[in-house]
């Protein structure tokens, strides 16, 4: 028999699909297609308006935690082109294992810290940024390198970084609801504790020895 909580966990995700209202069946199966028949242990969804000219483009995201994989699914809706003459949506999923999760970053803005409130009330969160980092992308940024001497002229060849490109999400009560925040929030914590590997036991080896020369 099914668990109930994961059964209700699915649903409601589906749910919340719908009350999006953005392409729910066009949501709906290309998450359910990157789910792959996984039970969801957490989900997130943000839809947001971007404005193109003088025209309004509606874009979404969802965030699903199971217990082996994060699944980023990202649609977008665009105008004609010359490869489709109507209106499209394009959907992009990504399964990444728990385990290449490299980093969980929150950020939290709290209007008014200073404000009283109850001795163990929590500050109400005004909007957070969830960071998520697992090397999928990286960027190069290149540069003609130089030397400390102002007159020369010699060619150093180039220098350069290596950044991550990490995911990062951002929610506002005023634009979202505090109930969207507080799912952003809690999805967080989640993912961070399903990123807790198992903890290292020390073992005691041999004493090393130290060689002195003379």
């Amino acid at each position: 028999m099914a668990d109930s909580r994961v059964t209700n966990r699915s649903e409601e995700l589906r749910r919340a699909i719908d009350h999006v209202g953005y392409y729910p069946k066009v949501v709906a199966d290309a998450v359910g297609s990157a789910l792959a028949g996984e039970a969801v242990n957490g989900f997130v969804i943000h839809h947001e308006p971007t404005f193109d000219r003088d025209e309004v483009r509606r874009h979404v995201t969802v965030l699903v935690l199971t217990s082996t994989r994060l699944v980023v699914a990202h649609t977008d809706e665009h105008p004609p082109d010359d490869l489709l003459p109507e209106p499209y949506a394009s959907t992009s999923t990504e399964a990444i294992p728990i385990s290449r999760v490299g980093s969980v970053a929150v950020t939290r803005m709290v209007a008014n810290p200073a404000a009283p409130s109850e001795p163990r009330e929590a500050p109400g969160v005004s909007e957070a940024v969830l960071t998520i980092g697992w090397g999928a992308v990286k960027r190069v940024d290149l540069e003609p390198a130089t030397c400390a001497d102002p007159e020369c002229v010699a060619d150093h060849g180039y220098s350069g970084m290596l950044a991550a490109e990490d995911f990062a999400l951002r929610i506002s009560s005023s634009a979202d609801g505090p109930e969207a925040v507080d799912r952003l929030l809690e999805f967080a914590r989640a993912l961070s504790e399903a990123t807790v590997g198992p903890p290292v036991v020390a073992t005691a080896g041999p004493p090393s020895a130290a060689t002195v020369e003379r």
